[in-house]
This record gives C-alpha cells, structure tokens and sequence, in this order.
C-alpha cells in the first residue's frame, strides 16, 4: 500500500499545479478565478482573456493528466518497493483519480480550482484514447445545438460510461468505474452551471449554435 499511497500523493500534488495559475504569473499575476464564472478553467480563461491564454491553460491542464496517469505509476521512487499486491491497472486508475482531485481541490491554491474535465481527457489519452473522439463529438454536438459549455462538457462525461456500460462491459469494469465516478463528479461540480440554466443566466455562446438566429438572419429583416 505504501507505493499507492506515495504515487496517489505525487499525481494529487500534480494536480495542484493549476495551468490558469501558471499562465496568470506569467502574464503578471492575473488571476482568472476573480473574473467572469471565477473558474479556474479553460473556458473561463477564454472568455476572460483570450486564446493564447486558454490554449496555455489547456496544455498544462491536459498533461498533468497524462503525467499523472501515464508516468507517476511507473515511477522508480527511492525506498518504494513495487507493490505485487496492486493491479498496475488500479494503480493508473487511482493516480488518474488523484490528479484529478488535485486539479480540483489545488493544495496550493485553498482548495480552489476547476471542474477538472481537461485532466480528465488528459488521464483518457493514457488509459484510452480510442474514446476520446467520441467524447469530444458529443461534447460538439451539444455545444453547437444548445451554445452552453457546461451542458456539453457534462454530456461528454455521462457518455462515455454509458457506451461502455452498453457496449464494453463486462470487460475494462475497472475503467468503467472511473468514468462513472468521474461523470458523477463532473456533474457535481457543475452545478453552479446547472442551477445558472435553470434561472437563465448561463452565459451561452450563440455565434456557435446552427440553430441561432445568426446562422439565418434576423427575423426583422425585409424581404
């Protein structure tokens, strides 16, 4: 147990390393968590500061979680013995959950970080990338009918356990575990987001729905 807990630990403290942090230091102490929704994401970095600050945030968000799920569980760490006890596939698993977690929950930074559906893809380029495209039509095809973000990050997540459930199970049952958990949690931790649509006040990016009234013209034109 004692490897699983030292790399459990190490993907959690890589987690905390926040990208919209790293990005705002850099750009001379711009914090995004104060602005716009107050997360500390993507989206919310391109809403509040542009593209070259989102594609920086996504990167380091991306691969801390392909870092903690592809390389923290086959580290050769000092004094840590490997541990035959533990399945190699659980130990990715719970190191993907970790810094997750971190990104979350940033020790660094009280606790207050994103929603963590960037590391989230990032653990999936590791344990299975073949899924991710799937993941990220969903996530398009909800973004373009509907305009809202959040709606279709979480429609994204809840998809994905449900192919499996449907068309892989009973095998990989303990990657099917991990993405319902997280899909549940990512849920969760939109619920500012739902509770937002429920009122009306949810921003909605209309320029990239080919339903809006922009794609056909305005009503109150003439003929």
């Amino acid at each position: 147990m004692l490897e699983l807990g030292v790399k459990f630990l190490i993907s959690y403290f890589l987690g905390s390393l926040m990208g919209a942090m790293i990005i705002g230091r850099l750009r001379g102490g711009v914090d995004i968590r104060t602005m716009g929704s107050g997360n500390a994401g993507g989206t919310n970095a391109l809403r509040t500061q542009g593209v070259c600050f989102a594609i920086g945030v996504v990167v380091i968000d991306i691969g801390k979680g392909i870092i903690g799920a592809g390389i923290v569980p086959e580290l050769n760490i000092p004094f840590v013995t490997e541990d035959p006890m533990i399945s190699r596939t659980w130990l990715k698993i719970c190191c993907s959950f970790a810094v997750i977690f971190g990104h979350v929950w940033p020790i660094y930074h009280k606790f207050k970080g994103g929603k963590g559906a960037g590391t989230f893809i990032g653990t999936l380029v590791v344990l299975n990338p073949n899924l991710i495209i799937g993941m990220l039509l969903v996530w398009a095809c909800i973004l373009i009918t509907s305009g809202f973000v959040g709606l279709a990050t979480m429609s994204a997540a809840i998809a994905l356990p449900v192919y499996l459930g449907v068309f892989v199970l009973p095998e990989e049952q303990a990657f099917f575990i991990y993405t319902m958990v997280i899909a549940v949690c990512i849920i969760f931790w939109h619920r500012e987001n739902i509770q937002r649509m429920f009122d009306g006040a949810e921003h909605r990016n209309k320029s990239l729905m080919i339903f809006s009234r922009k794609c056909f013209g305005s009503s109150n034109e003439k003929p």
